[in-house]
């Protein structure tokens, strides 16, 4: 059975960065600075997105020296078509804020 729920905010921020230039690798750390996710939440988006065929991802061949290789990540086709879906569909109903409560004994 297959899931088929809107992504998280958080990921379609990912989708959409990596969109823009769907051929280029990108790090992780510059896609985190890009959209503002810090790694706790960018790492496991990633690595969900991957899993699932929606990303592909890479070692860095030639590191910067003094640095080591970091991972590289790009969409697949099917990324991209979902990068695609999410980026037109309307937004998802937010939920209304519940009402304040009153201090009892006020009238």
């Amino acid at each position: 059975m297959t899931r088929s729920r809107r992504p998280s905010p958080q990921t379609v921020a990912v989708l959409s960065a990596l969109a823009t230039d769907p051929s280029r690798w990108r790090h992780g750390y510059d896609l985190g600075q890009e959209i503002g996710l810090k790694a706790g939440s960018l790492y496991p988006i990633l690595i969900r997105l991957r899993d699932r065929g929606l990303l592909e991802s890479s070692w860095e061949t030639e590191p910067e020296q003094g640095r080591p290789a970091r991972h590289l990540y790009r969409l697949t086709e099917s990324g991209l078509t979902l990068a695609a879906e999410v980026a037109h569909a309307e937004p998802a109903a937010q939920p209304r804020p519940a009402p304040a409560p009153q201090p009892r004994g006020a009238w």
